[in-house]
């Protein structure tokens, strides 16, 4: 089974990315920062990340920078889920290592053609 870390600092957002990955048949870990997040992926690395840009702590940007800096051996796909909609913010997470970029709100449907497109659904 593939995992997934939802990171969000939403609580709403990470119950229903959860219902729906969990649907996809994902494994689906929690974080609510990029520290916890960036903690998670270095103790057991999650086959994807769906990852929020703005969040307390530690951002979703810094997180990503960190995480692909980690120089972990097997790198997690990284979908950005996020209400940032135009281009240079799109560009900014792509330049950063995300891998693929969804707009809240979303639906099954949109996270599905997202991780198969990543190569994870």
């Amino acid at each position: 089974m593939k995992s997934c870390l939802v990171v969000d600092d939403s609580r709403v957002i990470r119950k229903v990315a959860r219902h729906i990955l969990e649907a996809l048949r994902f494994e689906v870990r929690e974080a609510a920062d990029g520290r916890e997040a960036l903690a998670s992926c270095l103790a057991t690395p999650p086959d994807a990340i769906l990852l929020d840009w703005n969040m307390p702590v530690m951002s979703g940007m810094d997180f990503l920078r960190a995480l692909r800096d980690a120089g972990l051996p097997q790198q997690p796909k990284v979908v950005y889920c996020t209400t940032e909609g135009d281009m240079a913010h799109i560009r900014a997470a792509i330049e950063a290592g995300a891998d693929e970029y969804v707009m809240k709100p979303f639906d099954r449907e949109t996270l599905e053609s997202k991780f198969q497109i990543v190569g994870l659904a």
